[in-house]
């Protein structure tokens, strides 16, 4: 799995680095994690079904704005040739606007190119309840 299609190269350029510092166990476990996250991670249509019980893999953030990644993109064979990942399937909410906030197609690419961050730390869970705490949090 190829993690620079899911992480900025400064980003991952950080990881690297933290990987040969003092604490360098934690993140080249931490990179295992998230390389088998991302490969075990559903793809295109395969939580079609789930609505609000779809599980939300990854998190990227930038400023008041969060992408939450529920399917990767199964790539048509042209990408799979290249190892392109083009885009996924997930929930936006851009600057804290929950009122437009929709589900949809997102490039990864995109968010990488604009310097948008992975969450590192995220923990997965269901679509529903993300979108509950977000509302929740624009009333108070």
């Amino acid at each position: 799995m190829d993690l620079n299609q899911f992480i900025g190269k400064s980003q991952l350029s950080t990881m690297r680095e933290a990987c040969r510092g003092e604490e360098g166990a934690f993140f080249r476990g931490m990179m295992k994690e998230l390389e088998a996250k991302i490969k075990t991670m559903p793809k295109t249509y395969e939580t079609e079904l789930q609505g609000e019980e779809a599980i939300v893999t990854l998190h990227y953030f930038m400023g008041g704005s969060d992408w939450w990644i529920i399917e990767r993109d199964a790539g048509s064979p042209d990408d799979k040739d290249q190892g392109i990942q083009a885009q996924a399937f997930g929930y936006t909410c851009l600057n804290g606007d929950t009122e437009n906030s929709e589900m949809g197609y997102i490039s990864i690419r995109e968010l990488i190119e604009n310097g948008v961050e992975l969450d590192l730390y995220y923990t997965p869970e269901r679509i529903g309840d993300i979108k509950a705490r977000t509302r929740k949090e624009e009333t108070t």
